[in-house]
């Protein structure tokens, strides 16, 4: 049987007895139900929490995230939907705000919000660095302009939280493939250097793409990648990051290849020396914007 359902479904309709819902299934909301022992991930608990609301909700936030195929969505977080119901049960959120329908589209027969509605509220309701890592993974998996999700915000320029949304909005960048590469960014530009690039095409002397970097300045020839885990546990995919970082050195690029055990000092202190090596000074590139930007946020939430 697919799971979640509504167990009053289940029985009435003869699929299950009240012995086999007991032994078999267990209650993820009232009333609704999944297979004892499942892992329950961020798309199922969505399906769930709509279920709960009689089908009546609205998908929202990081939960339509989900459900829009965004990567990295913590299925242990509380489903998020717009529905008038001010006392959800543990593990859903739900809020009621003004939607048009055009802010709403049919997933697998859940109403969900656009991919740019999801974004303004994943801004307006989150803070910074959490917002901008989960809107850079939404508009990767669904190729959404940045563009989108301002003109929406023009339209709700009435709605709470809507000044830290355009803070976020500026930082979003759907190059980045997952939430430490975000974070590597958003060290980056705290630090006083102009944005990065992402997902940078390196050229041969023919002209022809070999290569791209996760981050960096291709004015510079600078390029600064995120190993995960997964690039050291995957023995080809390290063999094919050692090749490529040594192409980009044939082609005179300078490689910074950060993981999980670098500090941001040592970070900062790396880029600082390979900007140093290129005779780049960096107060001459700084946007004060962005970083007034970014204090202001900050701010906002104190």
């Amino acid at each position: 049987m697919e799971t979640p359902f509504i167990g009053r479904e289940a029985l009435d309709s003869g699929l299950l007895t009240r012995h086999a819902l007991r032994r078999r299934f267990d209650a993820i909301y009232p009333g609704v139900y999944v297979v004892t022992g499942t892992r329950i991930t961020a798309r199922e608990r969505a399906q769930a929490a709509w279920l709960w609301s009689k089908r009546r909700g609205v998908i929202a936030g990081r939960s339509a995230a989900a459900l829009h195929g965004a990567k990295w969505c913590d299925g242990r977080a509380p489903a998020e939907m717009l529905y008038p119901n001010r006392r959800p049960p543990r593990g859903v959120r739900t809020w009621a705000d003004a939607i048009d329908a055009d802010e709403i589209v049919t997933i697998g027969g859940i109403r969900v919000t656009t991919p740019a509605r999801t974004a303004l509220d994943l801004a307006r309701r989150n803070p910074l660095d959490s917002a901008v890592a989960e809107i850079d993974a939404l508009l990767n998996a669904t190729r959404t302009k940045v563009a989108d999700v301002e003109l929406l915000t023009e339209r709700r320029r009435g709605d709470k939280g809507i000044r830290n949304a355009r803070v976020v909005l500026d930082l979003v960048d759907p190059g980045a493939e997952s939430p430490r590469e975000t974070w590597l960014r958003l060290l980056i530009v705290r630090a006083g250097y102009p944005r990065p690039q992402t997902q940078i095409p390196v050229t041969d002397e023919f002209g022809q793409t070999v290569a791209r970097a996760d981050m960096g300045w291709s004015v510079l020839k600078l390029a600064v990648e995120y190993d995960g885990d997964h690039h050291w546990t995957d023995r080809r995919r390290l063999a094919a990051d050692i090749r490529r970082t040594e192409l980009l050195k044939e082609l005179g690029w300078i490689v910074i290849r950060v993981t999980a055990e670098d500090t941001p000092e040592t970070i900062r202190r790396r880029i600082a020396a390979a900007w140093a090596q290129r005779g780049a000074a960096v107060p001459a590139f700084v946007n004060p914007g962005r970083n007034r930007g970014l204090k202001a946020a900050k701010d906002s939430r104190t």
